[in-house]
């Protein structure tokens, strides 16, 4: 008798813990790839995901304001360490998990030629992602301004809501070039890549994911950051785009 009754506490246990509801924050960037993971995810352990996809810097306000977000993944590293500043974090549970590069991308029909940043400069509309805050817009700064180009392009810089939004104004033919992710020129028929930012002349463009810890489902969450980081996801991340980084563990 005892032991049938602790099968079904816990039985019970188990099934209060599965099917669960994972809220997942994500920058705008790793949409596609994300859907994509939430499915699998979802066919392999069972719990639904569900994303907010948006610029990271607002993100990561809705994290500290008390938003129940489960998992955090951002386009760079300060907004994610801004989120753990404020005792959000699963202990153990942030990696840097994605990189990315920029690239300088025009409507499709368009005959503009672009070789070297500095070609820029004859730009009337330049779209970027919102300069002051939203990661590949800051992103986009850090690599015009090591190129002497800011001030003189700044004016005619175009800021969005995010990545995307910028993508889209080049699609639409708005603006005459813009700055966006190679993971985000690669899913677009309407847009050309005209220049390739070097390595060496960019910013280090990281996406780190993480667990938080006041979601409604942490353990769920801290699956699928693990799940995130493994040989499925990997292949899926690669094809997208991205650089699939090493995944270790940040203090």
């Amino acid at each position: 008798m005892r032991t049938a009754l602790l099968a079904l506490l816990l039985a019970s246990s188990l099934s209060a813990h599965a099917g669960e509801r994972v809220l997942v924050f994500a920058a705008a960037s790793a949409t596609d790839a994300l859907q994509e993971l939430g499915r699998a995810f979802t066919k392999e352990q069972g719990h639904t995901v569900e994303f907010a996809f948006g610029a990271s810097s607002d993100l990561a306000r809705q994290a500290e304001a008390g938003a129940p977000a489960d998992v955090f993944l951002s386009a760079d590293v300060a907004k994610l360490e801004r989120v753990e500043k404020a005792g959000l974090v699963q202990l153990g549970t942030r990696v840097e998990l994605l990189a990315n590069r920029l690239v300088v991308v025009v409507p499709v029909g368009s005959k503009r030629k672009v070789a070297s940043a500095a070609e820029l400069g004859g730009m009337k509309r330049l779209a970027i992602a919102d300069p002051a805050a939203v990661p590949a817009g800051i992103y986009a700064k850090a690599w015009l301004e090591k190129a002497g180009l800011w001030e003189q392009l700044e004016p005619r810089v175009v800021p969005t809501l995010d990545v995307r939004a910028a993508l889209a104004a080049v699609e639409a033919g708005r603006v005459d070039a813009g700055v966006v992710y190679a993971t985000d020129a690669a899913l677009s028929k309407r847009v050309r890549v005209v220049l390739t930012v070097p390595e060496a002349e960019g910013p280090r463009i990281v996406y780190p994911v993480a667990a938080l810890s006041k979601g409604k489902a942490p353990e769920a969450g801290s699956a699928f950051v693990r799940f995130l980081q493994g040989d499925a996801a990997k292949r899926t991340f690669e094809r997208y785009g991205f650089l699939f980084l090493p995944g270790k563990s940040q203090p």
